[in-house]
């Protein structure tokens, strides 16, 4: 079945192979070319201003063949083209409906400023690792394909920002071209959201105290990890590729991961040792991190663990679910 724009480019074609025929047609009965093409977009139109001379019975009657002909073609053309007009408004309006209903069922999402390079790297990460996202960018045009839900307007607003559900956000990251929109957006989720975790992209060095100053838990310079990673791969290139693969890559199995220990947790004010979250859960643990920031990497067995303390581990997928079951509170023995 053919869609309504191959229809309609057929029906345009159809005008124009009529407009040609009437224009023929009185150029026979001895009209100009001006006056032939006049007599038959007036004909075809419907909008019949005058008969340019007398008209005979051949005139008649090719005159009744040209309306009928014309006309239906007219008319079907211009249903077409409100059809495709009223389907194209309204797969709009209904997409953005439904779309503003995804939007406003997430809970916990990242809000993600800006569909350029980093910010596509990031939004595919996070769906990686099963975090739901929401797309913040000026261009229809460059949002218009994607698979996760998207808010077409200036994230440096608030009422966008509000429309992407920030206050039920878990984290925004501003990744705009811009050092100067990336300080706005990261000021204006502080102000609506003030626990909300914010990480901010900055191109020059000078614009990092100004976004860590107006709120951001976290600035990054992508020119600087990536010359960073380059390096490593020269000095250090099994372990920048281990990480990578762990990181990033599904090749393998394993995992890097972190996980918060939850209060009421069972293995909270034990050691590491009497934890023996190893035996339990297969994971091993790498460092820990203190609420207030601090971290212990490579800790010994004596280390206590606490509530709110973050353990990073390398394990399978099977591992951390051994580790959220075995660390959840108020586990029956």
């Amino acid at each position: 079945m053919r869609s309504t724009a191959d229809r309609l480019r057929v029906a345009l074609g159809m005008v124009a192979g009529v407009t040609v025929f009437g224009t023929v047609g009185y150029l026979a009965f001895g009209f100009t070319v001006l006056d032939a093409l006049y007599q038959t977009v007036t004909t075809i139109t419907t909008v019949g201003y005058r008969e340019l001379t007398d008209f005979g019975t051949g005139l008649k009657i090719f005159t009744i063949v040209l309306i009928v002909v014309g006309v239906s073609t007219v008319l079907y053309s211009f249903t077409l083209v409100v059809q495709m007009v009223v389907e194209g408004q309204l797969r709009e309006f209904v997409g953005r409906r439904r779309m503003d209903r995804q939007i406003s069922q997430l809970n916990g999402h990242t809000i993600v400023c800006g569909w350029g390079r980093v910010g596509e790297a990031v939004a595919h990460d996070l769906d990686l690792a099963g975090h739901k996202v929401v797309v913040i960018d000026q261009s229809a045009d460059r949002v218009a394909s994607l698979e996760f839900p998207t808010i077409v307007g200036d994230a440096t607003r608030d009422d966008t920002l509000k429309a992407a559900g920030i206050e039920r956000a878990r984290a925004l990251i501003a990744a705009l071209d811009s050092d100067a929109d990336n300080l706005f957006v990261t000021l204006s989720g502080r102000d609506l959201v003030p626990d909300l975790f914010i990480v901010a992209r900055a191109r020059a060095d000078e614009s990092i105290p100004k976004l860590e100053h107006a709120g951001a838990d976290r600035v990054v310079n992508p020119q600087e990890l990536g010359a960073a990673r380059m390096a490593s791969f020269v000095a250090s290139p099994n372990v920048a590729e281990f990480i990578d693969v762990v990181m990033h890559d599904r090749s393998l199995e394993f995992r890097m991961r972190e996980f918060e220990i939850p209060a009421d947790s069972p293995i909270a004010g034990k050691t590491l040792r009497q934890a023996n979250l190893r035996e339990e859960s297969g994971a091993l643990v790498l460092a820990l991190r203190a609420p207030g920031g601090s971290f212990t990497t490579n800790p010994t067995g004596d280390t206590r663990l606490l509530t709110d303390h973050v353990i990073i581990a390398v394990g399978t997928d099977e591992d951390f679910e051994r580790l959220t079951k075995f660390a959840a509170p108020h586990r029956v023995k």
